[in-house]
């Protein structure tokens, strides 16, 4: 009887594109993992030595200030108060995605490959070094995560085949699992240099241990406490004190500041009778106040978030400014911060003795949160933060405004930025569904430094009408309203205007937060189930 025939065992080689596909797919992980060990690296010496010129930080940084007015404006909107996470999110696919190609290149094109990993690493070099507050040194850590990535992607480019060139015959390369051995360890330890780097960030636990073991000074001239009704309690609606964790924060840090109490100061100088410098212990050991105040970013679209209302304590800066004698040609304080950031505040703001500007250190009875500026910020009430909200201030410049510019105005922004009459509308949200019967429209209003009068909401195409207002706690935090409805089946709109203190009402005109901040009726549309 005949056998079968024995079944073929001879190898088949694999097809033409799965063998050219998997070299490449090979080539573009070794970029990726050499760019993932060179960034964490960099990132591990800054942690150690100084955070800020990490090639995260310094490209982020450098992104921020070149960055026109719209698009910030499109990422706040679009991301909100995470807008700083998805840019490094953004730099990292970037970075990824550079690894990949320099991998590729490195492999079929020799030394491409390396060019492309050492001019992204002096990229970041001269980002670094470029920075306002940046020394010579900031540009370290960024080349030598440059040279660890080069060397790392010759090393793993070197563990696979080569392909034939010319003359040159194939190369043998080392096997599957060797190479993902390595390339994954590489890969790894450069996410984990960047965490520790993270974790040990220089200066970060100083810092931490020294907020957290300071005690606020009592204020010799406390706030008066809140007084009966100015909290309404409708449910949805923001608080009239807002808690520090969901307080808003816009600045141009892309990793929070570190600055440690002991060595802080601030100097005064410029057109100035003397210069003057302000240390921490003494600060801490002057007569302090605290003043209800409600802060509000320029890039606040009606009906926006970027606001919020805090307990501040902190000392007068007119008395600082009283100290160095301001000249008579002076009409603008330049303030400065340790992140590059500067404000133009009008003189008059800081030393009106009605207005509570304050060099503040504490903020709803703990000290400023780091996110919020610890341990020194400047509040005054009525303006916009970019001209006057400076976090983790060192220096307060007297100059004029046709001498000087600050870092929005540069970038568009007008140079006096005094917050617009405004007023939103939390309750109902947007789209909701309601049921007929008795409901409760609410919401907030603000005109800091000149105070609300009234606020009046329509219903579709009604008359309009008086809503009740919380009790005032002063001219220079908002205030809450509310408006009883019964709520009728069907689609309904709703809008709201404000009046203020000085009589003025809220402008129906349609503006964008550019030049000098948003204005216009918030409405919305909601509906009544049948």
């Amino acid at each position: 009887m005949p056998q079968p025939p024995a079944p073929d065992t001879t190898p088949r080689p694999a097809s033409q594109p799965a063998a050219r596909a998997r070299p490449r797919l090979a080539a573009a992980a070794a970029g990726v993992a050499s760019a993932l060990l060179g960034a964490g690296v960099a990132e591990l010496i800054a942690g150690l030595l100084t955070p800020p010129a990490g090639p995260l930080a310094a490209v982020g940084g450098t992104l921020i200030d070149l960055a026109p007015p719209a698009a910030k404006d499109a990422a706040i909107a679009l991301f909100g108060t995470a807008d700083k996470p998805a840019l490094l999110v953004l730099i990292g696919i970037v970075l990824l995605a550079l690894g990949a190609v320099a991998g590729l290149l490195e492999r079929r094109r020799p030394p491409l490959g390396v060019l492309v990993a050492a001019l992204a690493g002096i990229a970041g070099a001269v980002a670094g070094a470029t920075r306002p507050e940046a020394t010579p040194w900031w540009a370290g850590p960024s080349a030598v995560g440059a040279i660890v990535a080069v060397i790392a992607l010759r090393m793993l480019i070197a563990l696979l085949p080569a392909p034939a060139r010319g003359t040159v015959p194939a190369r043998a390369g080392a096997s599957r699992r060797a190479f993902l051995g390595f390339a994954g360890g590489a890969a790894a330890a450069g996410v984990l240099a960047a965490a520790l780097g993270r974790i040990t960030e220089a200066g970060a636990r100083v810092v931490t241990a020294a907020r957290d073991a300071l005690r606020l000074p009592a204020a010799a001239r406390p706030a008066p406490p809140l007084p009966a009704g100015a909290e309404l309690g409708i449910p949805g609606l923001d608080p009239i004190v807002t808690p520090n964790a969901d307080f808003y924060r816009i600045d141009i840090a892309l990793f929070v500041p570190r600055v440690d109490p002991a060595g802080w100061t601030l100097r005064v100088h410029g057109l100035v009778e003397r210069e003057v410098e302000l240390g921490w212990d003494e600060l801490l050991s002057l007569p302090l106040e605290e003043h209800d105040a409600t802060l509000m970013c320029v890039s606040n679209l009606v009906g926006g978030h970027l606001v919020g209302s805090a307990r501040w304590l902190g000392w007068p800066v007119r008395e600082l400014l009283a100290r160095a004698g301001p000249l008579p040609e002076a009409d603008m304080v330049l303030s400065r911060a340790t992140d590059g950031f500067s404000a133009s505040t009008p003189l008059e703001a800081l030393t009106d003795p009605e207005r509570a500007a304050l060099i503040a250190i504490g903020m709803n009875g703990e000290p400023l949160p780091a996110e919020h500026g610890f341990p020194v910020r400047l509040v005054v009430p009525g303006l916009y933060g970019y001209v006057s909200a400076t976090k983790w201030v060192t220096e307060l410049e007297l100059t004029r405004f046709d001498a000087a510019t600050a870092y929005w105005t540069d970038r568009g922004w007008a140079e006096r930025g005094p917050v617009k009459l405004m007023s939103r509308i939390d309750v109902p949200r947007r789209q909701a569904k309601l049921l007929p019967g008795p409901t409760t429209i609410a919401g907030m209003a603000w005109h800091q430094h000149v105070g609300i009068e009234a606020v009046e909401v329509q219903l579709d195409d009604g008359p309009w009408r008086r809503a009740e207002l919380s009790s005032p706690i002063n001219v220079d935090s908002w205030r809450q309203w509310t408006l009883p409805w019964n709520a009728v089946a069907g689609e309904h709109r709703v809008r709201v205007r404000a009046i203020s203190a000085s009589g003025e009402l809220q402008t129906e005109a349609v503006q964008g937060t550019v030049p000098d901040g948003a204005t216009g009726w918030h409405e919305l549309r909601f509906s009544v189930a049948g």
